[in-house]
């Protein structure tokens, strides 16, 4: 349940520094759910049907390989259907290539943003764990001979709060980035294998390429 109370005492404690890295955090976690909703959309990973066209397309078996390929919702789908239908050439097999490249930087927008917040997440809490460190010396040393232990103390563990908050941003930020950076080399992977398939023919079969 969502506890104001508890947010305003950590900014209280932590300073500006917590209250920019809760805002971080916030803009990290609707990042993260729109690149899930926009890989959901583009049916990512969901390429049944376009696995079951390239097997009729490499059993030379064209027609069937453009039903099954017409059942797919995958956002590879119309790269792989021009590849079927165009001549094969050079030229071709490249322009289909940038053309799936084109969609995989799509997908990979904000990336960049979510790597810059799990690099820059822990030094920012740093940041913060010097600074109170510096505001909890400057108060021991105003408080010249009556040195209180626990004003010192006290002043660490909230200086050390700067830290963990940006530590508890940066770490799962980076491990679904690492989920995010696996599912788009398993795409291109699958991507260069589907125009490889098509652009080059099965030698155990008769090519009968349709026009």
């Amino acid at each position: 349940m969502f506890d104001l109370d508890r947010i305003i005492g950590i900014y209280e404690l932590g300073g500006p520094v917590v209250a920019v890295l809760v805002g971080v955090s916030v803009l990290t976690f609707a990042v993260v759910f729109y690149k899930l909703w926009q890989f959901r959309m583009a049916r990512v990973g969901q390429h049944n049907a376009i696995r079951k066209a390239l097997e009729h397309w490499d059993a030379g078996k064209h027609q069937d390989a453009a039903t099954a390929l017409h059942l797919s919702k995958s956002y590879l789908a119309p790269i792989v259907a021009q590849a079927m239908n165009a001549p094969d050439t050079h030229d071709v097999s490249a322009r289909m290539e940038a053309e799936a490249e084109a969609r995989f930087l799509k997908l990979e927008r904000g990336f960049r943003f979510l790597d810059t917040v799990a690099q820059l997440a822990p030094l920012l809490g740093l940041f913060g764990t010097v600074l109170g460190m510096i505001e909890a010396f400057q108060a021991l040393q105003d408080a010249g001979s009556s040195v209180d232990p626990s004003l010192l103390a006290g002043g660490i563990w909230v200086a050390l709060l700067t830290t963990a908050v940006g530590l508890a941003v940066a770490m799962p930020t980076s491990v679904v980035l690492s989920w995010f950076e696996a599912r788009m080399t398993a795409e291109r992977v699958f991507a260069d294998q589907a125009l490889n398939t098509i652009h080059t023919p099965n030698t155990h079969r008769p090519l009968n390429r349709a026009a």
